[in-house]
């Protein structure tokens, strides 16, 4: 089954461009464009996309609120949401996976990475640019206030190491190569994670790793 995608961007041009490029997968099909925040957060809702790709500058509504109104913290049912701009700066970042976002990419990242960062969010995983994660998250740790969050029991050595792999920006089936052991298990693992830190997505394990340091740059 193909993988449900709304878009949301202030240009036409980007919209029309994204729209050609993902419609161009054999496993990807656009439902809906959106010109602005509210209307995106208004289709997301009346559509239920299996991904959510929304720039960051628009009117009305920028893509982090809107992202926080469909997928934040208080949100029972978040969804999937890519974040793409055309803006590699910290605070764009930081603000969009504080708001449940599970992928952030520029716009020059390419058909390749972008099609990968869709797949990503539709399966649980997160994706973001090659080129900013590890700085990003470290930077973003750096930024938090107060002590990280302790675990309701401590990770397994084979729990830290997938955390480890995870904070790096890796996929399940990369990690799963790097250990030796097979994707399910893996994502067995990464639930246990996300059960033992409080966490709802790989992204929020991601900052969990590098606020307690076990991720370092």
């Amino acid at each position: 089954m193909s993988i449900r995608v709304l878009i949301a961007d202030d240009q036409a041009i980007v919209r029309s461009g994204l729209t050609m490029l993902l419609n161009a997968q054999p496993d990807i099909e656009v439902i809906g464009a959106a010109a602005d925040g509210l209307q995106a957060v208004s289709l997301a809702r009346q559509l239920r996309p299996d991904v959510c790709l929304f720039d960051i500058r628009m009117p009305l509504m920028d893509g982090i609120e809107a992202t926080r109104q469909l997928a934040g913290p208080d949100v029972a049912d978040p969804m999937p949401i890519v974040v793409i701009t055309t803006f590699d700066l910290d605070e764009y970042v930081h603000g969009a996976l504080k708001a449940g976002a599970r992928g952030f990419l520029l716009k020059d990242a390419g058909p390749a990475l972008l099609t990968q960062a869709i797949h990503a969010a539709a399966d649980g995983e997160a994706l973001i640019a090659p080129s900013v994660t590890v700085r990003l998250l470290a930077a973003f740790a750096d930024s938090s206030t107060g002590a990280p969050a302790q675990p309701v029991e401590p990770p397994t050595d084979r729990e830290e190491e997938v955390l480890v792999q995870v904070a790096r920006g890796q996929t399940n089936n990369e990690i799963a190569a790097d250990l030796h052991i097979s994707p399910s298990t893996v994502k067995t693992h990464l639930a246990s994670l996300m059960r033992k830190l409080g966490a709802r997505n790989r992204v929020e394990v991601a900052m969990w790793a590098h606020e307690t340091g076990r991720i370092q740059g």
